[in-house]
């Protein structure tokens, strides 16, 4: 009997260890993924087609450009789908960081909106254009706006309202994080808003006034899926989500969900 118990005993201490054991080797699959809420579709799809392949994906949904990276670096997540290169690129060097792009997702030219106008061309003395105020976006709306021949830059990597050299209709240029943009409009004469902002917003893109020309150029504005390290870019698991994301399942839900506002860019040369 004393045998028995011991026996006993012994299963009842060893069991929760294989319990958390399983649930260890579970959770190894578990990748957290930070996203813009406008994308969550997307990722929903690409999350149900993964469970297939026991990859099991957490969506974290953000709202700005401010903390996702922050998120990534800390570990709270475990990739990142929100940005392009350059604001990668940016980010690392304001932070002393190493995140690293491990997949190409797609590229959404950015757009000029307005409630009041039906072109940039409508612009009259001193009317008010607000424009995203981080460095790499703020300056893609000054070029679509040079690109309108409305105000000139510097040439400069990053130019920001105080590198414009020449504004003949004293343009008033209102800075705003990105996400504040769109609900602008209603305040502006017009608003220079970026593609994933502006479907969250609704925002039909055959409505906006002006449309950023995408070139060989335009790479540094190609959207990326990232990871904490470059050595992430081996991680096998990691390496199934990006295979998912550039499908032509995908490619048609970007084409739905973004009213053909988006160009897949895992196979497009820029």
């Amino acid at each position: 009997m004393k045998l028995w118990k011991k026996v006993a005993v012994s299963l009842v201490l060893v069991l929760p260890l294989v319990g958390l054991a399983a649930c260890g080797q579970s959770d190894d699959q578990t990748v957290k993924v930070g996203i813009m809420s406008n994308d969550k579709e997307i990722w929903q799809d690409i999350q149900k087609r993964l469970k297939k392949q026991d990859v099991n994906i957490k969506l974290v949904e953000f709202t700005d450009y401010n903390t996702p990276n922050q998120a990534l670096l800390d570990g709270d997540v475990d990739l990142n789908s929100f940005q392009h290169h350059d604001f990668l690129d940016n980010w690392n060097k304001k932070h002393d960081a190493k995140l690293t792009a491990i997949g190409n997702t797609y590229i959404g030219p950015i757009r000029a909106y307005s409630d009041r106008l039906k072109s940039l061309q409508d612009l009259k003395q001193g009317d008010e254009v607000s424009v995203p105020n981080d460095a790499t976006n703020e300056g893609r709306a000054l070029e679509l706006l040079e690109q309108q021949g409305l105000i000139k830059v510097k040439d400069v990597a990053t130019p920001t309202v105080r590198d414009i050299t020449e504004n003949k209709l004293n343009l008033k240029f209102t800075e705003l994080d990105a996400a504040q943009t769109a609900r602008s409009l209603k305040d502006v004469a017009a608003a220079v808003v970026n593609n994933d902002i502006a479907a969250a917003a609704k925002l039909d893109p055959k409505d906006a006034i002006a449309v950023e020309k995408l070139s060989k150029a335009s790479h540094p504005w190609i959207n990326i899926i990232v990871a904490k390290a470059a050595k992430d870019k081996s991680n096998k698991t990691y390496q199934k989500i990006v295979k998912a994301y550039q499908t032509d399942r995908t490619a048609a839900l970007l084409k739905k969900y973004y009213k053909g506002s988006t160009v897949p860019a895992w196979d497009t040369k820029y």
